[in-house]
């Protein structure tokens, strides 16, 4: 893709004033830090500027978990408990259960009749997911990931999708979904633009260059104080440091990176400073992360404590946030059918 195509697909805040957005995860488990930093953090921020739909996406999560579809709503819960502990707020932002709106579905059948096979096979995040699973074969569901993704933004009307710089390809390939439906039957559909998440991904404690879950080197949210002191503890730091007095290099150091990502620009000065002049061994600087980290979760906690105390509350939750969504989404495919064509009247 080359500058020209990418800055066409990307929103600029600044200049443009878009009504909706739609974000979401595959519910696959407890969310984590990383989560935090790349979407989360931002998606509280967002939902006091726009009108917010957040994607439980359970279906798109049978594309690497298909075998154990009885997870799904343990983690449905879970997905939607860690969102409202880190202050997504109900009456601002709409949480939907993606199986729950069978349009989705049917727009995505239609949306596959619109795109190639080889679009999708070069597409880099799916190329690059693969890989990292070992994939040798992939399912149709998998390779379509993409379109289904596109379905979810057109059936909400969406104007805007927050996401990765990595994710950018799937918004372009959205933008072209649309812009050929458009064209070849007169639509109204809106092309989405990318919001870019400006937030660089977490690494992971073991020093990998992504947190995740599925490699074990995550601080989930979730995660009590004591498990989180242990988790830091044993992070990677910069391994030619032997003695707290030896000078070191914050920059190739997982725990300067979380200072980067969670602390103060004081604290974050401070401890560039004293590392680099050995006045300052990895033990304390972790400890000094802890404590950025443990006032970090500590409101989050307390909405954690509220909901899981009254767990009826998040499905009610969920449930109405899907209920809303459900009533655009019919509106939606009804004016695709009618633009296809192929909402029949019978005699």
């Amino acid at each position: 893709m080359d500058l020209k195509t990418e800055n066409a697909a990307i929103a600029d805040e600044s200049k443009f004033r878009y009504k909706r957005i739609l974000t979401g995860d595959r519910p696959t488990g407890p969310l984590h830090l990383g989560h935090y930093v790349g979407s989360l953090r931002n998606r509280v921020r967002l939902q006091n500027k726009y009108e917010t739909f957040i994607l439980i996406a359970d279906i798109q999560a049978l594309t690497t978990n298909f075998e154990h579809p009885e997870k799904l709503q343990e983690n449905i819960f879970l997905a939607a408990l860690d969102y409202l502990s880190c202050g997504i707020d109900p009456n601002l932002s709409t949480i939907i259960i993606q199986s729950m709106i069978p349009e989705i579905s049917e727009l995505t059948t239609f949306f596959s009749m619109l795109i190639s096979v080889n679009p999708l096979k070069h597409n880099p995040t799916i190329k690059t997911e693969a890989k990292e699973r070992g994939y040798k074969e992939l399912t149709y569901g998998f390779l379509g990931y993409p379109v289904s993704q596109t379905a979810d933004i057109a059936i909400f009307k969406a104007d805007l999708v927050p996401v990765g710089i990595d994710q950018l390809p799937h918004i372009e390939l959205a933008r072209k979904i649309v812009r050929k439906f458009n064209e070849l039957y007169n639509g109204k559909l809106i092309e989405p633009f990318a919001l870019i998440d400006k937030f660089p991904k977490l690494a992971g404690l073991d020093g990998n260059l992504k947190m995740s879950k599925s490699y074990g080197n995550a601080i989930n949210l979730s995660d009590g104080f004591d498990l989180i002191k242990s988790k830091i503890r044993s992070a990677l730091t910069d391994k030619n440091r032997i003695h707290p007095t030896d000078k070191g290099n914050p920059e190739i150091c997982t725990i300067y990176s979380y200072h980067r990502a969670f602390s103060g620009e004081t604290l974050i000065k401070e401890t560039e400073y004293n590392c680099k002049n050995g006045k300052i061994g990895c033990v304390k600087c972790k400890e000094n992360l802890f404590g950025v980290i443990k006032k970090l979760l500590e409101p989050m906690n307390e909405r954690r404590a509220y909901y899981l105390n009254n767990k009826g509350e998040i499905w009610d939750i969920l449930l109405t946030g899907t209920a809303k969504a459900k009533v655009i989404a019919s509106e939606t495919i009804k004016e695709v059918k009618e633009t296809m064509k192929i909402l029949y009247t019978l005699p």
